[in-house]
């Protein structure tokens, strides 16, 4: 498929994708799978050579107590101390989900859960995204649920890290919903009573013309109202300033997108910016993973073509 054509690089079910471009050039991808098999590891990993053509390479994280859950969501990878870590979260259906911290030796793993628990004061808290700024300095971003705000729900926030697998300081606020565009649902029954509830999440965050970018998605996954948008920021910590009301979404329901969302940015061979995401199929039965170019100026991101066969 030519750029520029919308198709998915990758038809199969492959949700939340974060893809890794390794110091060699090739990319490693790993994402949620719809349902992973019974017993054996979850999170389904690819591995490519150019953001087009990708090849399965198995799943990567050996299972965790039964105990903390069955659903395993939203992993992301970095390489750091010549190991590979692995921040995601596991929890039952939509409850109790916090994130934790895996190793492995190598890119496709396996990896090993640490014991490590990082966000044990917060009620739900999923989609962790580490970001290295130029001075070394490592920071978690993450979204995690909000109650006591004029618009409860999910949030996003960040904490600064000490070494790979704890917090240098309390997680601060990044972002709270701001528009009934981004309402999950209302009247939503969570903790006991019904709320209008909003969402803000998947966190993806870059450097670009001195200032950091996040890129983020709104509203809710399961259907055609998800979307993801931008802030903008002087430093990892905030203040961030969201894009201006009256910027449209970056990916949106088009006709051939549905629902697009949950994205993680990385560099084309040729070193342009690309945003990787899902987006479902026409039947609304399957979240396949889309590449696209995206060109952070000095005005805000701009979307480009798509990659493909």
């Amino acid at each position: 498929m030519a750029s520029g054509e919308p198709g998915p690089v990758w038809a199969e079910y492959f949700a939340d994708p974060f893809v890794h471009r390794r110091a060699d050039g090739r990319y490693v991808a790993v994402g949620t799978e719809e349902e992973a098999p019974e017993g054996g590891r979850v999170f389904p990993m690819l591995e490519s050579d150019d953001l087009r053509r990708w090849r399965a390479r198995g799943r990567a994280l050996e299972r965790v107590d039964p105990g903390l859950g069955e659903a395993y969501w939203a992993p992301e990878i970095i390489e750091a101390d010549g190991e590979w870590w692995m921040y995601y979260s596991v929890g039952r259906d939509i409850h109790g989900h916090h994130l934790r911290v895996a190793r492995s030796p190598a890119a496709f793993g396996p990896y090993i859960d640490t014991g490590t628990v990082l966000t044990p004061e917060e009620r739900f808290a999923i989609d962790a995204h580490p970001f290295q700024d130029a001075d070394g300095t490592r920071y978690l971003y993450f979204a995690r649920d909000v109650l006591d705000a004029e618009r409860p729900g999910t949030h996003l926030a960040v904490a600064e890290m000490d070494g790979m697998q704890r917090f240098a300081a309390p997680p601060v606020r990044v972002l709270a919903p701001w528009s009934d565009a981004q309402i999950y649902e209302r009247n939503r029954s969570m903790y006991g009573r019904s709320w209008d509830w909003h969402t803000l999440e998947g966190p993806s965050v870059v450097r670009r013309h001195g200032r950091y970018w996040m890129t983020f998605s709104a509203g809710a996954w399961t259907g055609p109202g998800y979307a993801v948008t931008w802030a903008v920021a002087d430093h990892p910590l905030g203040p961030w300033e969201p894009a201006p009301d009256t910027t449209p979404p970056l990916l949106a329901s088009d006709g051939v997108l549905v629902g697009p969302g949950h994205n993680s940015l990385t560099t084309a061979p040729d070193g342009g910016d690309v945003i990787v995401f899902h987006s479902w199929d026409a039947a609304r039965a399957r979240r396949s993973m889309h590449v696209r170019r995206i060109d952070f100026t000095p005005t805000g991101p701009r979307l480009g073509g798509a990659m493909g066969e």
